[in-house]
């Protein structure tokens, strides 16, 4: 499977919000590498890797934040 760029508007605001969700991330099978741009307005998280968008979603909102794709 081919790895992909993928980007979500989120509402994971600071450094406290990424260091809390990095576990969620970092543990989900088929994500390289991500980040959160927590100074653009979306907060936008971008994730590379094989995961599928439904696989993301979940383990974002596991982690108690909102995540909606962005096209």
């Amino acid at each position: 499977m081919t790895a992909t760029l993928k980007s979500y508007q989120t509402n994971i605001n600071c450094g406290s919000c990424v260091r809390s969700i990095s576990p969620f991330l970092d543990e989900l099978d088929g994500v390289t590498i991500w980040r959160v741009d927590v100074e653009d307005d979306r907060k936008v998280l971008t994730v590379e890797g094989t995961a599928s968008d439904a696989e993301i979603i979940q383990v974002v909102e596991e982690a108690g934040y909102q995540i909606q794709p962005l096209n």
